[in-house]
């Protein structure tokens, strides 16, 4: 089945305005290239949030943004994670540090404003807690301008049913529903192999993957989003003025962001983590606060 044109980017501007004007919302889809062992894709967490949101759009309405392919990784809880999953080995990481996403995040969504939409549904195909920081600069933004914004990982959708993990069973089993020619399971003793890389984060569970598992979770998360989508459409919202949406006031919101960035999710480790060895590649990431946060400098805003 063909979806219809939902893409921002293959859109004209009449077909764009259209689609917008009869179900206002914009959908970015957000994931990153990470290992998920030697038998899944390394992009699965984009490739299931581009077909989250193609599929709300195509399903309910709305246009989707541009994909942001890139993610939080290496620092903070992540880097402890990867000292125990890959080890030593190149994750071959489509990552940037927080600052740079999370300032980033921030115009994104003036530019979904800008465009004239009445809500944002941002689907993460990345997990584990950098989403929260998302939702920080989320939240400053409605409180800024009025646009609603809606910021949840995949299993986030449905945690009746499942509450994620990586690259086991429940995310092998998307891939392997939506795109089934980029998992391979005969793949899964590799990593015995020498110079293969090790695990590469590969799930314990992952040879019980299916797609028929994947499919019912795959549907309950694109319903689950379109019910959200509908929600914010019937919700009466006023957007500010475009003044309110200059690169003066982005910076005003973002130096209050900032200047939090010691209490952030993403750029230290959980109490419960292992201490990362002093000899790993990663120890210089544990804690990033320090290194990222704003020196000494005059508010010229």
């Amino acid at each position: 089945m063909s979806l219809s044109l939902v893409r921002w980017a293959e859109l004209r501007p009449d077909d764009f305005c259209m689609r917008r004007d009869l179900f206002p919302i914009v959908y970015l889809p957000i994931g990153l290239c990470e290992p998920h062992g030697h038998i899944a894709a390394l992009g699965l967490d984009l490739l299931k949030a581009e077909y989250y949101c193609e599929q709300a759009a195509d399903r309910f309405g709305g246009v989707v943004a541009p994909a942001q392919g890139y993610h939080i990784h290496e620092c903070g809880f992540h880097a402890p994670w990867l000292a125990e999953v890959v080890g030593e080995e190149n994750p071959l990481l489509a990552a940037v540090p927080p600052h740079v996403m999370l300032h980033l995040f921030l115009y994104q969504l003036r530019a979904f404003a800008l465009a004239g939409f009445k809500g944002v549904i941002a689907v993460s195909g990345h997990a584990g807690g950098s989403q929260n920081d998302l939702r920080l600069v989320a939240n400053a933004f409605t409180e800024k301008t009025a646009l609603p914004v809606i910021v949840k990982t995949d299993p986030e959708w449905i945690p009746h049913l499942h509450a994620g993990d990586h690259a086991g069973r429940y995310e092998i089993s998307q891939l392997m529903d939506i795109r089934p020619d980029l998992v391979d399971l005969s793949l899964l003793d590799r990593r015995f192999a020498a110079n293969s890389g090790g695990r590469l984060a590969v799930g314990e569970d992952a040879a019980e993957s299916s797609a028929a598992y994947g499919h019912a979770l795959n549907e309950a998360i694109i319903a689950a989003i379109g019910e959200a989508a509908v929600g914010l459409v019937k919700a009466e919202v006023s957007i500010v003025s475009i003044d309110s949406l200059s690169y003066e006031a982005m910076e005003r919101i973002w130096q209050l962001l900032y200047s939090t960035i010691s209490n952030w999710s993403s750029v230290s480790p959980w109490p419960t983590q292992p201490t990362v060895p002093a000899s790993s590649r990663w120890h210089a990431y544990v804690h990033v606060a320090s290194i990222l946060a704003p020196r000494d400098r005059p508010n010229t805003l």
